[in-house]
């Protein structure tokens, strides 16, 4: 397996991924999937914004994604990043989320970025929960039935992770 950037030419991939999980999943609020366009340019806008988009491929097949987006516009959060992650749903108990998001973390590290956010879809969503925990995220709070999916409500749940000296040292930049 080899993780490396995104490219413009894994949107079609990504797109069918991140589709089936709008409309099969609840790890995402999103009901309707975008677009492969749309999908590109939410690439794009990622990497521009100084985060990171990776994939995983084998044999020139996507088997999923992680994406760092800054994890808010505001000046203050420069240093925090926000995670996103999503498999195909064939390639699941693999450890690909695993080995994807410990590269995120990495770069991150090196970028000068001092905290991860990840808001996990459905309370109800292991996978994900215990993918972070194992990475050293913490549990931060819930959310309660902020959104409506599939016929029930759903809670979204804070973890966060220290990144580098996380808050003990101001950063150099």
């Amino acid at each position: 397996m080899d993780i490396t950037p995104a490219r413009p030419h894994h949107a079609a991939a990504i797109q069918t991924i991140y589709a089936w999980h709008v409309l099969h999943g609840t790890a995402t609020f999103e009901t309707d999937p975008p677009a492969e366009d749309e999908m590109r340019r939410r690439i794009a806008d990622v990497q521009q914004r100084g985060g990171f988009w990776l994939v995983a491929q084998e044999d020139q097949q996507v088997l999923g994604y992680c994406y760092l987006a800054p994890y808010r516009p505001r000046y203050a959060y420069r240093f925090t990043l926000e995670d996103s992650i999503y498999l195909d749903p064939e390639q699941t108990g693999r450890g690909i989320g695993k080995a994807l998001l410990q590269k995120a973390i990495a770069l991150a590290e090196a970028a000068g970025f001092r905290q991860i956010i990840a808001i996990v879809g459905d309370s109800a969503n292991q996978g994900s929960l215990g993918l972070h925990r194992a990475l050293g995220f913490e549990h931060t709070g819930v959310m309660k039935s902020v959104g409506f999916k599939h016929g029930r409500w759903l809670d979204t749940v804070v973890m966060q992770r220290s990144l580098g000296v996380g808050d003990s040292q101001p950063p150099a930049r």
